[in-house]
């Protein structure tokens, strides 16, 4: 059988778009990626990848890669804000993937970045980094897009997947963007210490969430959630103090990872923000995937998984659809909309509570994080 579309435009080349182009181009359609950036797309420290999203990179055939240059783990430590950084609990994690996965595997977002462009361009994907697409124009037969190197080409089919700010999504009209849910993150990247062989959560001190997840044999990334605040203008060595600062409240592990920071170390410093686009995920022949279409902020470490899902769904229906049909992207949404809506409803309102004191008897984060852990078992 054919497939619904021959060529396609992905716009953006990170963890969605590459996923995307992979499938399509595995199966016969001419597909080419444009990236705004020159390099590596995804910047920042590290990934938390759940098992539901590395069910989605054994399918691309990423795994071998990201299991070997990643760190897999199947619990969860919970850590006391006291002078010891005394671990309260070790529990064990859902592997959402199913039984032959972990649970859970951090990694650096640069070597995972690079490992889904490398399999992009086996699979026949023509890639164009460092070009932008700059205008869109497109009839009930294809789209015509220009670009910023001057040249122009017309597609079957454009899939947005330029991320939170996507310019696709404002170049078709669609009305959704990000909105601040009062935190900010710091992130790092260290050396791993021995001890570090999980995720563990401090909640509790100067931070909201004080947390880290080893990301390969030798590395790790640390994080610390604080209201948000303006944190602009701050030169580097300030920017590695005021982790510092907050660091100092947290123990065990963290002293390690403290020590271990320089002057020189790179800080990562973002807003949780979030999104969801309401009714249809596409004009005419555009398409949104990723964080496009949907964002949360990354209290459930649901976010790359989302987008490796969306384009799973988006890649399936579209080579099993007989011819092209607009309906097509209509089933891929509606198969995805809920299901988005679930996991970015649930990491805002672990947040909230966090943001409000609400007391724990109230919050039921347990429950909330098991229904969301059975929602994700089953395969988009």
């Amino acid at each position: 059988m054919a497939p619904a579309v021959r060529s396609v435009l992905v716009v953006g080349a990170g963890v969605a778009g590459c996923a995307a182009a992979v499938l399509l181009a595995r199966s016969g359609v001419e597909v080419e990626v444009v990236e705004a950036r020159p390099g590596t797309t995804d910047t920042g420290s590290g990934i938390t990848l759940q098992g539901n999203a590395l069910r989605v990179l054994r399918d691309l055939g990423a795994w071998p890669q990201v299991s070997a240059r990643g760190f897999a783990f199947d619990s969860l430590g919970l850590r006391a804000p006291d002078a010891a950084g005394t671990l309260l609990a070790e529990v064990p994690d859902v592997r959402t993937g199913g039984p032959d996965l972990p649970a859970t595997l951090g990694m650096s977002r640069p070597v995972l970045a690079g490992i889904l462009l490398d399999l992009a361009a086996e699979a026949g994907a023509k890639l164009r980094l460092g070009v932008a697409a700059t205008g869109l124009d497109q009839d009930a037969d294809g789209v015509d897009v220009t670009f910023s190197d001057a040249s122009a080409r017309r597609y079957d089919l454009v899939v947005g997947a330029d991320g939170i700010r996507s310019w696709t999504r404002r170049a078709v009209g669609i009305d959704a963007e990000p909105e601040g849910t009062g935190m900010g993150i710091w992130r790092v990247s260290l050396p791993r210490p021995a001890d570090v062989v999980r995720t563990d959560l401090t909640y509790g001190g100067p931070c909201h969430i004080a947390g880290y997840c080893p990301t390969g044999p030798d590395s790790v990334y640390a994080y610390l959630v604080e209201d948000v605040q303006d944190r602009s203008g701050l030169t580097p060595a300030e920017q590695v103090d005021v982790v510092r600062g907050l660091a100092t409240a947290y123990h065990g592990p963290w002293d390690a990872l403290r020590d271990s920071l320089t002057d020189h170390t790179p800080v990562n410093y973002t807003r949780f923000e979030t999104h969801l686009v309401e009714g249809p995920w596409h004009r005419g022949r555009v398409v949104l995937v990723g964080d496009a279409a949907h964002s949360c902020p990354p209290t459930i470490a649901q976010g790359a998984a989302q987008a490796l899902e969306d384009s799973a769904v988006l890649a399936e229906v579209l080579l099993q659809a007989p011819a092209w049909d607009e309906d097509v992207l209509v089933r891929y949404a509606d198969r995805r909309r809920d299901r988005a809506r679930q996991v970015v409803e649930a990491s805002v309102q672990i947040g909230r509570w966090m943001l409000d004191r609400t007391p724990r008897e109230q919050a039921d984060v347990p429950g909330l994080l098991r229904r969301i852990s059975a929602l994700v078992e089953v395969p988009a």
